[in-house]
């Protein structure tokens, strides 16, 4: 099935952005997707699947050990440690291509977590795991839907797995536990009810949208849907060249994110932001610097500036903000972006104004004047 191309989005950079700012580092945390019916929320997340670069894993392996570090109690071990050398009887590691899994709403316990595999308890006579969701998105993206819709008892399971990075499963004599580390992703439609406050922190970011009501962008954003569903293959062909750049950017950011330096003064900016904001706990604080470094690594810079907490302020801290009972999470952007400018206007040198916005609309975060801002 051919999907539409991330790069022929149109509009929606705040969406675009946060989702290639997880890409670039999934320790991030995910992103939370709140806006209405039809704006493009689903599109978008299946759209980046295509662009994560491959994964190394170790082979046979249904638990996708890392060859590099094979974890010593996976179900389907034990794996030759030579496996990260390239050597080894089990053969040098091979690479596939990320996965996107999709968690749907009403999917069972045993669906997500796994169970009992029936096939070799009756032809082997062993008790062993069949894995679940969460073994099939384990360094890759967990995908859920209507995610405020999700039962209890599997944002429970979500929030076990998000928190240990293990999942754990004991039922019908099977007792394992395996590697869970993936980067969440949920889009919901506020109308239909909010999320439990436990499972909304456990998204690294948030993002509003809605649909622009501009003549021109919502022609264009027809033009190009009714285009695909014309000739999906075709259309696919036509932003390959675009779709192969903006994954090797991807990549090249990854590799620089190691580099990438949070100074002192930057950390600083981070903390009093969070305070200033009247967050709670100190998630917000970690997420904002990782945040950050990935925003500076995206725009190829090796230091965070003012401009990339600025913009991974308005990602982090919405969620995060202390509200009433009745205020609904993300609420009042404004009063937030005034905290965020307060803080920052006395860290930067004079003269370097805010930046003109966050770069052309094919390029979410690209070109920002900002990124020349320097600290004081």
């Amino acid at each position: 099935m051919v999907t539409f191309p991330f790069s022929a989005l149109v509009g929606q950079d705040d969406l675009r952005l946060a989702l290639l700012l997880n890409a670039v580092s999934p320790t991030v945390g995910g992103v939370l997707v709140r806006g209405e019916k039809g704006t493009a929320k689903s599109t978008a997340v299946r759209a980046l699947a295509g662009l994560l670069p491959p994964v190394a894993v170790v082979p046979g392996c249904r638990f996708s050990c890392d060859p590099a570090a094979p974890v010593v109690h996976c179900p389907d071990g034990p794996h030759p440690t030579s496996l990260a050398d390239g050597h080894g009887a089990g053969g040098v590691g091979v690479s596939r291509p990320a996965r996107l899994v999709e968690l749907p709403v009403g999917a069972s316990e045993d669906r997500v977590t796994g169970a009992l595999d029936l096939d070799r308890a009756l032809a082997e006579g062993v008790t062993a795991l069949r894995p679940g969701l969460l073994a099939a998105a384990h360094r890759g993206v967990l995908y859920v839907d209507e995610v405020n819709l999700l039962a209890d008892h599997l944002v429970d399971l979500l929030l076990d797995a998000a928190a240990l990075g293990v999942a754990q499963v004991e039922r019908d004599g099977v007792s394992v536990s395996h590697p869970a580390r993936f980067w969440l992703v949920g889009t919901m439609n506020p109308e239909e009810g909010e999320l439990r406050p436990q499972l909304l922190d456990r998204f690294g970011l948030t993002v509003q949208v809605t649909a622009s009501r501009d003549p021109r962008v919502r022609a264009q954003v027809v033009r190009r849907r009714l285009t695909f569903e014309a000739d999906p293959v075709g259309f696919a062909a036509v932003w390959a060249g675009a779709e192969a750049e903006l994954a090797g950017r991807i990549a090249a950011a990854q590799a620089r994110l190691g580099r990438v330096e949070l100074s002192d003064a930057a950390l600083d900016a981070v903390a009093a932001v969070c305070a200033a904001c009247d967050v709670d706990g100190m998630r917000a604080d970690v997420v904002l610097a990782k945040t950050a470094m990935a925003r500076a690594a995206w725009e190829g810079r090796a230091e965070v500036s003012p401009d990339d907490i600025r913009v991974s302020a308005r990602f982090v801290l919405p969620h995060r903000r202390r509200r009433g009972p009745f205020d609904a999470p993300g609420g009042d952007g404004g009063a937030l972006d005034d905290t965020v400018e307060e803080v920052l206007r006395d860290r930067v040198h004079p003269g370097d104004g805010p930046p003109d916005g966050d770069g052309p609309d094919d390029s979410p975060g690209g070109g920002s004047p900002g990124g020349g801002q320097r600290w004081r």
